[in-house]
This record gives structure tokens, sequence and C-alpha cells, in this order.
């Protein structure tokens, strides 16, 4: 069994591990799904998403103008298609997702190796930074930060950057910390090595894994973020096709037309719900703690 992992390297004891975690292989089955959905949506969504069927606003399912196959979900109270506008937003959610979480998780590690590597009053710069980020609520930094900018969706990354970083920073700089006293790191440092040799040849191999784990719980964060700041208002705006946006309008909606607000409910819930159990199993199987 030994040389077995041994065999499958890092990597691959990973997902071995991973496979054997039912709730994580039902996360990755979402998350690809979504992912697939984000890809194509220009291609299986039904309609335009912007496209505006007058004369048939707010048709449900099984209602006086729908089903028809030619609104699935029904439409909203101006006669665009749910289903496509749900494709679309997912479009919208994901590329959010993975954009910000790849410049927080390129800042959070150039800080995070910094501080750690080089500790003395760089360290106690960048953690007191850190210390200041995470002391607020996180949604409350981002809606206050989204009040100066002007709506859109570039004040959204900037704003999740500005706050999103400082995890990453941290979660960088406790394994830096460890690995920088490990054998080889010290042998390397007395053959001559560089710091930067020493830093992305031996150091940030060895801190990736959990990154990685924290990248894919990000983007889960990232979009319930995006959905609750654009349900106030601060977010994307219309008419461009976004859960949050989607479920705010279908709000004033709710008691005469619910499926504005269940359908796209339904699908952050289930996308957000992937993403945390991914994650979850990811940081599970990556643990060095946890192999056996």
């Amino acid at each position: 069994m030994e040389e077995e992992k041994k065999s499958l390297g890092l990597w691959g004891d990973a997902w071995r591990r991973l496979r054997k975690n039912p709730a994580a292989m039902v996360g990755l089955v979402i998350v690809v799904t979504m992912v697939l959905i984000a890809l194509f949506a220009p291609i299986i969504s039904p309609h335009d998403p912007n496209h505006q069927y007058m004369d048939q606003g707010l048709s449900a399912m099984g209602g006086p103008v729908g089903p028809s196959m030619f609104f699935p979900l029904g439409t909203d109270q101006n006669g665009r298609d749910l289903l496509s506008r749900m494709f679309w937003g997912a479009r919208i959610s994901l590329m959010l997702g993975v954009v910000i979480n790849t410049l927080n998780a390129v800042f959070g590690i150039f800080l995070g190796i910094t501080s750690g590597y080089f500790g003395k009053w760089i360290d106690t710069l960048v953690m007191r930074m850190t210390d200041i980020v995470l002391a607020f609520p996180f949604l409350l930094l981002m809606i206050a930060l989204l009040a100066v900018l002007s709506p859109g969706m570039q004040s959204i990354i900037i704003a999740f950057v500005l706050v999103g970083w400082a995890q990453y920073a941290r979660l960088v700089r406790g394994q830096v910390l460890a690995v920088k006293e490990m054998e080889y790191v010290q042998a390397a440092r007395a053959l001559g090595a560089s710091t930067p040799r020493i830093i992305y040849q031996h150091i940030l191999p060895n801190v990736i894994a959990p990154i990685i784990a924290l990248f894919a719980l990000g983007i889960s964060w990232t979009i319930m973020g995006e959905a609750t700041v654009s349900f106030l208002g601060l977010g994307i705006q219309q008419p461009t096709a976004s859960w949050g946006t989607m479920i705010e309008t279908g709000a004033t909606w709710i008691s005469s037309a619910p499926w504005l607000v269940i359908y796209p409910g339904l699908l952050l819930l289930i996308t957000v719900l992937g993403f945390n159990l991914f994650g979850d199993g990811l940081r599970d199987a990556l643990d060095p703690h946890l192999r056996n």
C-alpha cells in the first residue's frame, strides 16, 4: 500500500482520496456541470437573455401563456426568458469567481511569501494590514467599498480583491514559516542558491496544495458575495443577467410570480453548495496530516 502511494505521488494520492469522498464527488459533478453551462451558455440558451417578449411577460411554467417549449421556466416581468438569463448569469458568476480569486491568489501569495520568508518589519507590516482587513465583516466591508465605487463589474472586481487577498496571505505565510525551516531549504541556502530560486523551486511548490483548496472555496464565497451586492443594487446592473439582480427584481413580484426568485435562487444555492463540497473535499485530500 505504501509503495502504491509513493508511485501515485502527491496529486495522484489526492485524487485517490478525493474519489473516496462521496460529498466531494457530488460537488465535483456540480462544479463541472456549472462550468459547462457557463462555457456553452450562448449555444444552449433558448433565447437571447435580454430579448423582451412584451406580450408574454410573467408567463409561468404551467401558466396560461406557458409552459410551452418556448419558455421552459417562464419569463420575467419584461418578457425575458428566465432559463436563458439563468444560464448567462452562471457565466457572469463563474467568470467573476475565477478572475477575482486568481487576482487574490497572486497578491496573497506574493505578500504571504514575502512576509513569511523575510520576516522582521516586513512580516509585521503585512500581518498588520491583514489583521485590519480581516477585522471587518466581509460583507460589510464590501458594501462600504462598493458604495464609494460606481456599481458595475469592474467595481466588484476591485472591491473583492481589496478584501480577498488577506486570507491567501495569512494562509501562505503560515505555510512558508514551516517550510523554510525544512532541511532541504536549509541545504539549498547553504549551497549558495539565490533567494528567488529557493522561493520558486523549494518553497512555492510545497505551499501550493492548500492554496488550490482555498481557491475552490473562494469561488463559492465570491459567487455568493456577488449575488448579495447585486441584490442590494451595488453590483451587476440591469439588463446584464446576474443571479443577484434576477432575485432582486423577482422579489417585487414574489407573491404573483414566485418562480422569478425560486429558480435563480435554487441555482445559486446548488452552485455554492457544489463548490463548498468540492473545496472541503479537496482540502482534506491535500492535507498531509489526513493521509492514511
